[in-house]
């Protein structure tokens, strides 16, 4: 397989570790501060652009294709910005979100130390392991080629998946008339899940990014382990569980007629 340096990539790891306690850190306090510690979801896009800039700054152009650097810390910026800004105008307003106020509920030992343990250090870890593909391109000296521009595309598919999924969702939630119905339109009738779909192609196309060397294909935990929160923990699994219970059947209905993850022509059933 091609040299590959290593030892600054290992270094950069560090100081991203570094960056991601301070970060967490900083957030931790001010959610106990004000008392939410919700506002941790504002922060997990923005918490990958931290890594994103560290590592562009920790490397340089005889480490890394300079293209391929730029590209990829401007994707990750606007991935990680764009999604931060929408959970913010959602959410800041309307208290701390309930699933966090039922995880302090069950608070255990010295506050610090379960907030690390439940919250914040598992996050942090997350973003770490999620962030591999980016920190890992950095120092890839292989021009973009076909397999950069296909990185770039299946990044846009993504992108465009989740930003008009929200803005969708967004603006059928903001007309009175949708009160207590369910979004399945626009987007939402091809999956359940359009931004879920796309926060995967986000970052499938940033591991695509980090192919300019075969080591690369290590970093496919990036992908996977976001795969994973999105499909059954954090994302759609807890979502759907939800949904069940507070839309009842016509939620099932939805399910009946709509693709839950790869978007897929809608199924139309038989009206009763």
């Amino acid at each position: 397989m091609p040299d590959y340096p290593w030892g600054d990539f290992a270094l950069n790891v560090v100081v991203s570790i570094a960056a991601l306690v301070v970060f967490m850190a900083a957030i931790m306090a001010t959610a106990t501060a004000i008392k939410n510690q919700s506002i941790i979801d504002i922060f997990w896009g923005p918490g990958f652009v931290v890594v994103a800039v560290v590592s562009y700054l920790m490397s340089s152009s005889s480490q890394g294709d300079d293209t391929r650097r730029l590209v990829v810390l401007v994707l990750t910026a606007v991935w990680g910005l764009r999604l931060g800004a929408y959970i913010a105008r959602r959410n800041l307003g309307h208290g701390e979100d309930k699933r966090y106020t039922a995880l302090m509920r069950h608070q255990k030992g010295t506050l610090v130390g379960y907030l690390i343990r439940k919250i914040y250090g598992l996050q942090g870890l997350l973003m770490l392991l999620v962030s591999l593909s980016v920190q890992f391109a950095m120092y890839e000296r292989q021009s973009l080629g076909v397999i950069g521009v296909i990185g770039i595309v299946v990044w846009v598919i993504g992108f465009a998946f989740e930003a008009i999924g929200d803005w969708q969702l967004a603006r059928f939630k903001a007309d009175p008339a949708n009160a207590g119905k369910i979004m399945d339109r626009g987007l939402w009738a091809w999956t359940r899940h359009p931004n879920y779909f796309g926060d995967t192609c986000v970052w499938i196309g940033l591991f695509v990014l980090a192919l300019g060397n075969a080591w690369g294909l290590l970093t496919v935990v990036s992908p996977l382990v976001m795969t994973k929160l999105l499909v059954s923990y954090s994302g759609k699994a807890l979502l759907e569980k939800g949904m069940r219970r507070s839309k009842g059947e016509a939620y099932e209905r939805y399910v009946a007629q709509t693709s839950g993850f790869f978007p897929l022509p809608p199924r139309r059933t038989q009206k009763a």
